[in-house]
């Protein structure tokens, strides 16, 4: 058996679309870990949404067996997802490991993500191999992309590694640089249990499988295991590695990565992060854990048509165990009942838990518009964080509110610079720094409120680059602001879902846009309804939907006319009487028309 000095754990970290996947399935294909025959492109991308978008969403690890100068070697990479919500996936992966492969594309160079993972590995402090892909393509500028690698991220040009993951050329050479440059992972195989989990599944035959990295110590199958945060003790049925399918083994070492089932039936009782230990020789001190995560977006989840409130919560609960950083909570609404506030980390995570939602455990959920969280400060200098505008207080309890706000790296080509600067004032940026990358790309530093950025920021980033610009943030703090709690009245009653807080500068321009929207998407009923947006009990602008009418006079021809103005009479009372107890349905797209921000250049 290989000892801890022929392991080797390495995570691949790039911006998105760097070829990331295509690197892992070539690292796979080289090292003889699955057959020609079972290839597949992006093979450790096995969620059905992964491979319809083209995007790493899960860290996946697998173990590699390679041979160098005569000497087997042992493996470990996790892939990383590259996009800017996934940023806790790719932190939980690079704590397990002791180096990285930093991935930049030939074509493109460096990008605002490159530039947040590589700070992330070095804060690891993890030995980085820089690596420039995509060869094969007729744009390659490996020369250029190294330099720029150097003078961005200080890592030096000569020791970047020139490959075509597609083609293969120069993987060999990186095999053996993974090899000879990444340091062996530390451990006694000999002492107390230490293994942290990293990742979790719900298997609903074998309850949940636990994905750990073993620091020290050794585990065996029929090992009594205790989890550290919550002091239950299991027993290990099922032990092994992941290569990249479920291989079973006897017992895994300090050094190593792999998974376990030990018949944990409770979703709860597993916490991404804790520590795993012998129950009758435990370890005197937890591993460090990860960071809780910070979520940034939180919006309701409401049972939609043909779901149940309890179902809704099992699928919940299953994707909390698989997502760490996605949390949920009970929440209570008039106009839509029982259900979830639940937080997230950016829009694309919220778009990819409510498809996950439907296509894995069949649920349809009513969803609300994003909002963020904010701080309240009380009159005695109390601070409370709310996150939905809901909950806010009375005005006159509280002095201040304080908004997030984020360090914003924008890259974009030199000749985007003005419409970048013009786009980033609308949304209240604060400019921080201007840094050229090379004669014709720049990165540009912004301080941004987050409610400003989450929704179309990065669409509208795109369009005013004509698709080159990218973006990387981080929560810098929260700072006070001028902002107001805005409600949303139909037909005179208040629906606290659609309530939202914004700058008062815009608030009356942004609640008419909002209303414009909401009376194109709210159908027409039999009665006139009025839509309302007010400020406390100011209001501030108004819409109206015209009732549906059916013509009485088609019957009238000739005569007096006090006969057409009787029937016009009647159906004017009819209508006053519907208005009372009508209750008006609220669509879905009526939630997503609030986020709409309704910019002055549209």
């Amino acid at each position: 058996m290989m000892g801890i000095k022929q392991r080797r754990n390495f995570s691949i970290i790039a911006h998105i679309d760097h070829g990331k996947s295509t690197l892992a399935d070539r690292l796979i294909q080289m090292t003889g870990t699955v057959a020609d025959r079972q290839m597949r492109e992006q093979l450790l991308d096995d969620m059905d949404l992964e491979r319809e978008r083209g995007i790493t969403i899960k860290s996946s690890a697998v173990a590699l067996t390679y041979t160098y100068e005569g000497q087997e070697y042992e493996l470990n990479m996790i892939d990383t997802p590259g996009h800017v919500d996934f940023h806790y996936e790719v932190s939980r992966a690079l704590a397990s490991c002791e180096g990285a492969l930093l991935l930049v594309d030939s074509t493109q160079g460096v990008q605002a993500q490159t530039v947040a993972n590589a700070y992330l590995a070095a804060a690891n402090n993890l030995e980085i191999i820089p690596v420039v892909s995509k060869l094969d393509l007729p744009a390659s500028r490996p020369e250029v992309i190294a330099e720029e690698i150097e003078h961005v991220l200080g890592l030096p040009a000569e020791d970047a590694y020139n490959i075509s993951a597609k083609t293969g050329e120069g993987v060999k050479e990186l095999l053996d640089a993974i090899v000879t440059k990444l340091p062996a992972p530390k451990g006694d195989p000999d002492a107390p249990l230490q293994a942290l989990i990293f990742d979790s599944i719900y298997d609903d035959y074998r309850g949940v499988v636990v994905y750990i990295r073993i620091f020290n110590g050794t585990v065996r199958k029929g090992d009594k295991i205790k989890l550290m945060s919550s002091d239950r003790v299991y027993q290990i049925i099922d032990l092994g590695q992941l290569r990249p399918h479920m291989t079973q083994k006897e017992s895994l070492e300090a050094g190593q990565v792999g998974y376990c089932v030990a018949n944990i039936k409770e979703l709860g009782e597993v916490r991404v992060g804790d520590t795993v230990t012998h129950a009758n020789k435990p370890a005197s001190k937890p591993l460090p854990g990860y960071k809780p995560p910070l979520q940034m977006v939180y919006c309701d989840f409401y049972p939609g048509t043909d779901t149940e409130y309890q179902h809704l919560k099992q699928a919940l609960e299953k994707l909390h165990l698989n997502d760490a950083s996605f949390t949920f909570f009970p929440e209570n609404s008039e106009a839509l009942g029982l259900g979830f506030r639940c937080g997230f980390l950016g829009l694309l995570h919220l778009d990819i838990i409510q498809e996950r939602l439907e296509r894995e455990a069949g649920i349809s959920v009513v969803q609300t518009a994003p909002t963020v969280s904010y701080e309240v400060v009380y009159n005695d200098d109390r601070i409370e964080r709310i996150n939905s505008p809901s909950k806010l207080p009375d005005p006159s309890l509280f002095k201040a509110i304080r908004e997030p706000m984020v360090d914003t790296s924008i890259i974009v080509p030199a000749d985007g610079v003005g419409s970048v600067m013009k786009l980033a004032e609308q949304r209240r940026g604060i400019f921080k720094q201007t840094e050229y990358l090379s004669l014709d790309r720049v990165m540009l530093r912004y301080q941004f409120p987050l409610a400003e950025i989450i929704y179309d920021f990065y669409d509208k980033l795109k369009t005013a680059t004509r698709g080159y610009g990218t973006m990387d943030y981080e929560l810098s703090g929260y700072q006070e602001a001028d902002l107001v709690k805005v409600d949303i009245l139909v037909a005179g009653k208040k629906v606290d879902a659609l309530s939202v807080i914004m700058h008062r500068g815009v608030a009356e321009q942004r609640s008419r846009k909002v209303l414009v929207r909401l009376r194109q998407e709210i159908p027409r009923q039999m009665f006139e309804c009025a839509l309302q947006a007010a400020i406390g009990a100011r209001v501030i602008a108004r819409e109206t939907i015209s009732a549906m009418r059916k013509n009485v006079l088609a019957k009238c021809y000739g005569g007096d006319v006090s006969r057409k103005r009787k029937l016009l009479e009647k159906q004017k009372e009819g209508k006053k009487r519907m208005k009372q107890v009508g209750n008006v349905q609220i669509p879905q797209e009526a939630f997503i028309a609030v986020l709409d921000q309704g910019d002055d250049n549209d």
